[in-house]
């Protein structure tokens, strides 16, 4: 609408120019070659406008004709142009589709089209690598690298070549080169970061950690936790030599992720060597609220040297409700109870979870309770049968490997934070080189406020 109303108002307005040129008085005088016209002052304007555009007309023809063969050029590289890119295109989804071989094709179509495209040389190159063709790829990948824009790239598919063959030293080189070119780079800074930690150099570990940029709030949070795991690793290898610096990179761990069980553990058994009970206590309360870990009661209940049994089920009972609320405090608590012979307090732990489903934990302590309270060796021995045949308890677990102690890195893959608390999914093996669990101390007579355990009838 607004565009008819712009031409009619245009058209009116040329129309009135027309009319009024032509309706002013008086002549105009041309004389060409010895000839002379004296047409009117209108007729005049109009000629000289009638001139201009046949000067315009030919001048059009004349430049299209001269610029015919640019034009057919430019209309022959675009056409190349647009043969590649789809040759380009294509190729990528032929790779990712699982079809080296035609994407091998279109890469190098794309290349004779795109001569100065150095993605299709890359597309090449990721072709050859996934087709076996390892020499080819490396040519492909060591052009790459003299460019700046494809350097990290070439980088990259080195990288994985040499460890598709397993060079680990070559591939380790690849990724620090990586580092230097873009240190942002996720995955070289990901196997630089793995081989520091592999090889226990903890400091540089967290050094890069902190250097890392973390744009989003899981990124922080990732940021944050694997900090707090090489914050722990530092105060567990420093916990014998310097007690005080291993309990600053405790407490910072802990500040960094406040329920890491790992660092409590830690922090609360130097400050407890150091006589400082009530803040280990303090700590070790804050996060069992959070996390709900039986190595956390535990700690807590031994957290005084040389209490007896009787006082460390006492600190239990100060820890855990009764009915326990849930089956990780029913454990704990039935085991300190066990270890002082209050029978009655470690069967009343174990009553919610000794019917439907006991653990395995579950029902060798109730067959230590049945043996020891009433030394009924049948009973004993059906909870023993039960436990073969029980769901399995949380334990930490990494890549197959089961362990009684929370390490930082995984010892197969050498992974950052593998071990998790949770139940094995399958049967898996203790770690080889894990300490055996140290056999328990007998425990010791029940306290004069307990009745003896009754004799066998």
């Amino acid at each position: 609408m607004i565009r008819l109303a712009t031409w009619i108002v245009i058209s009116l307005l040329v129309t009135a120019l027309i009319a009024w040129l032509v309706s002013l008085p008086g002549t105009a005088m041309i004389e060409i070659a010895g000839y002379r016209m004296q047409p009117r002052l209108g007729m005049a304007a109009f000629l000289v406008a009638a001139g201009l555009a046949v000067v315009i007309i030919v001048w059009t023809v004349i430049r299209r004709v001269v610029d015919a063969p640019r034009y057919f050029a430019k209309l022959s590289r675009d056409r190349r142009r647009d043969n590649g890119v789809a040759a380009l295109s294509d190729g990528f989804v032929a790779l990712q589709a699982g079809d080296p071989n035609r994407a091998r094709v279109l890469a190098r179509e794309a290349r004779s089209n795109l001569p100065r495209n150095h993605a299709a040389q890359l597309l090449e190159a990721r072709s050859d690598l996934a087709l076996g063709d390892m020499q080819a790829a490396r040519e492909h990948y060591r052009a790459l690298i003299n460019n700046k824009k494809t350097a990290v790239a070439a980088l990259a598919g080195l990288y994985e070549q040499a460890r598709t063959q397993g060079r680990t030293d070559a591939a380790l080189n690849f990724a620090h080169k990586a580092v230097a070119l873009a240190p942002q780079t996720r995955w070289a800074s990901d196997a630089v970061l793995e081989d520091l930690t592999r090889r226990g150099r903890w400091d540089e570990a967290l050094a890069r950690i902190a250097a890392e940029t973390a744009v989003t709030r899981d990124d922080r949070m990732v940021k944050r936790r694997k900090q707090a795991v090489l914050e722990t690793a530092l105060a567990r290898e420093a916990a014998d030599t310097d007690p005080l610096g291993a309990l600053d990179h405790a407490l910072l761990a802990l500040k960094l992720v406040p329920d890491f069980v790992p660092a409590a553990l830690v922090a609360a058994r130097i400050q407890s060597d150091r006589g400082e009970v009530r803040k280990a206590m303090s700590l070790l309360r804050r996060v069992w609220r959070a996390t709900s870990h039986p190595d956390i009661a535990t700690l807590y209940a031994n957290a005084q040297s040389g209490a007896s049994a009787v006082d460390r089920l006492k600190r239990v009972k100060e820890l855990i409700d009764s009915p326990p609320p849930n089956r990780p405090a029913a454990i704990v608590l039935a085991r300190a109870a066990i270890d002082a012979y209050d029978w009655p307090a470690a069967r009343n732990a174990l009553a919610n979870y000794s019917v439907a489903e006991p653990t395995q934990a579950v029902c060798l302590l109730m067959a230590e309770i049945e043996e020891s309270q009433n030394a009924d060796q049948g009973k004993a021995r059906e909870w023993l049968s039960r436990a073969v045949r029980a769901p399995g308890d949380p334990v930490w677990t990494a890549d197959g490997i089961t362990t009684n102690e929370w390490e930082p890195v995984s010892p197969v893959t050498g992974a950052l934070d593998a071990f998790e608390w949770r139940v094995p999914l399958s049967a898996v093996q203790s770690r080889p080189d894990a300490p055996a669990e140290p056999e328990r101390l007998p425990a010791p007579p029940p306290e004069t406020s307990l009745a003896p355990p009754p004799a066998a009838q």
